[in-house]
């Protein structure tokens, strides 16, 4: 892990919860003093006290780890506005549609920032019938090459996951089609926004 929880989030999401130090004491099967210690940096809880602390103040273990206790607000969902993480370490791809914490292999994901497509990631969209058929001008070897593509509208997500040697092309449904993205494991990730 590179974060350990830390005093001043303990005492945060305490004070959020309308706790005293002795009321979250009991509910953990401590003392009021080791809470004390801990929201003043004498002291660190146990790592076998990380998940009913957690769950004492509401939120889950990565949220106390992160420091960031997360509320989702829209609950309506926007799937354009959705956010993409990948896993450095293994590749992982994960999508949320409102505010998340992700973790992979022992790590927080931050969520990837989309940049318009340039010359060297640019992509290409045809229309064959009913289909935008997508390409991407790419190395696509194995230190150096687009590893998905996805058309994301206000309905759903459609994800095609790309090899090396293989061609960075990708058909999608055209119906609703606001972006297009394609993931470079060497730059991040590209996007080109449909009218």
């Amino acid at each position: 892990m590179d974060r350990y929880v830390t005093g001043a989030v303990i005492r945060r999401l305490r004070e959020k919860n309308n706790m005293t130090q002795e009321e979250l004491a009991e509910k953990i099967c401590v003392t009021g003093k080791a809470v004390s210690k801990w929201e003043t940096g004498q002291g660190f809880p146990d790592i076998s006290l990380l998940e009913p602390l957690a769950k004492s103040l509401g939120i889950s273990v990565i949220e106390l780890m992160s420091g960031n206790d997360i509320c989702n607000r829209n609950r309506a969902s926007n799937m354009i506005r959705g956010k993409i993480y990948v896993c450095p370490v293994c590749g992982n791809v994960i999508r949320s549609i409102g505010e998340a914490v992700i973790s992979c292999c022992g790590i927080t994901l931050p969520p990837c920032e989309a940049e318009q497509d340039d010359h060297d990631h640019s992509i290409h969209i045809e229309i064959v019938e009913d289909e935008y058929y997508v390409t991407v001008d790419h190395p696509m070897v194995k230190d150096h090459y687009i590893s998905f593509l996805a058309a994301v509208s206000d309905q759903g997500l459609q994800f095609i996951k790309l090899y090396p040697e293989g061609n960075a092309e990708a058909r999608f449904k055209i119906n609703r089609v606001k972006k297009i993205y394609a993931y470079c494991n060497r730059h991040g990730l590209f996007q080109t926004v449909l009218s």
